[in-house]
């Protein structure tokens, strides 16, 4: 039976190749040998002709099979390096294109202007893809923010903080607010095409506010509450800090919300000066800020759920999902990337973390890992306590609850 040869794996080509070159010394024809291997007449007198000019060897290896990489392409390989390039260090904007973001159709632009000719919208899907682009939500940053000021932060303002911490036996917080609205849109739903899904949610209108901690070995405390945020309510947070502190001072790192800064707070904490002080972040970089990460978090697990039909159940779950966190160090530490020093602790957590992450069910054999980390790889981590405390790049998230 004809089979076609083109479909088949190489190694069957090969002994295809190998099997009519074996028949032609034997004297058979073209034909016979076609009908035996399953290939046209033809093919096999090209085989005859390559083993005959170029040896039997690289007759039965055959040549390179599909089209040549880069062959039939539309942008050459310096063209492609070009584009690469111009996408990697510009946006479109700073190449006057009349884009915010690099979708195709402003590489679609690039490509004209660069090259000289208009790329379909496909093939310039195809050419991101080739090249590992995917398309990926924006992270928003304020236009306002000054890096400069930002890398001064990291490299001069927080060690300094982390510095007196160690030398107080203080404790570095870092602190934030958010909010959940019954009103909210959250998740998406599969339907008909043209036939938009429908999400029975309560009629009336409720949130409810929370603010957290989360210092750098992972400790979470939160407080919920109703009203507006105000500088009463912040010194009620404070002062439960304090008394969850049990005698070390808090060392709290905040944004730059107007509160923060009050008159009544700042001589609230003044008072205070031996048990909390105040940091604040540059402004305009809340990426910065562990706790964000931490609250975008909860958002993604409290909204996909049933619609809370009133106040107290939407602060129930809220209440239900931060104190599982609580209990879940190791999914904590990864929600936010805490970049800290290796020590005995946050190394173990890490590692654990990671198993936890991908099997959250496997709890007992965390719980041992994480034990035999700690006494298997006490000396190296005990060396490690004492270097420079690291930047917070991407702080996390743990395990202690605020005190009612």
């Amino acid at each position: 039976m004809k089979i076609d040869a083109r479909k088949l794996s190489p190694q069957e080509q090969r002994e295809k190749r190998s099997m009519a070159l074996r028949m032609r010394e034997q004297g058979y024809t073209y034909k016979a040998i076609g009908e035996a291997v399953g290939v046209h007449p033809r093919t096999i007198a090209h085989w005859a002709q390559v083993a005959e000019h170029k040896g039997e060897k690289a007759a039965i290896a055959g040549g390179q099979r599909g089209v040549r990489q880069g062959d039939r392409r539309s942008l050459s390989s310096s063209q492609e390096v070009l584009i690469r390039t111009l996408m990697t260090d510009k946006m479109p904007d700073q190449l006057k294109l009349g884009f915010a973001l690099w979708t195709r159709d402003a590489v679609r632009e690039l490509i004209r202007q660069r090259c000289g000719f208009l790329m379909p919208v496909r093939t310039v899907g195809e050419y991101l893809k080739r090249w590992g682009y995917t398309p990926q939500r924006p992270l928003h940053r304020a236009y306002q923010q000054k890096p400069e000021v930002v890398q001064h932060w990291l490299d001069n303002e927080y060690p300094r903080i982390a510095q007196r911490a160690k030398a107080e036996n203080g404790e570095i917080q870092w602190g934030d607010e958010t909010g959940m609205r019954s009103d909210s849109h959250a998740g998406r739903s599969y339907a008909p095409i043209g036939e938009r899904p429908v999400r029975l949610v309560s009629g009336s209108r409720f949130s409810t506010n929370m603010i957290s901690t989360v210092t750098n070995r992972g400790k979470l405390r939160f407080m919920l509450y109703r009203e507006t945020l105000t500088a009463p309510v912040l010194i009620r947070f404070l002062s439960r800090l304090i008394r969850d502190a049990q005698g070390r001072k808090v060392f709290l790192i905040l944004d730059n919300l107007r509160v923060h800064h009050s008159k009544k707070v700042s001589a609230w904490v003044g008072d205070r000066k031996e048990q909390i002080e105040l940091f604040f972040l540059p402004a305009y970089a809340p990426e910065l800020n562990p706790d964000e990460y931490l609250n975008c978090d909860l958002k993604h697990q409290v909204r996909p759920g049933l619609p809370a039909r009133n106040q107290d159940e939407l602060e129930g779950r809220v209440r239900s999902v931060m104190r599982r966190l609580q209990l879940h160090p190791e999914r904590s530490v990864l929600i936010s990337g805490i970049h800290v020093s290796p020590t005995q602790h946050d190394l173990g957590y890490l590692i654990a973390g990671l198993i936890a992450f991908r099997s959250r069910r496997q709890r007992g054999c965390i719980h041992i890992f994480r034990l035999f980390l700690k006494s298997t790889a006490l000396v190296v981590l005990q060396s490690a306590q004492a270097a420079e405390p690291a930047k917070p790049l991407q702080p996390a998230a743990n395990n202690a609850r605020m005190p009612a």
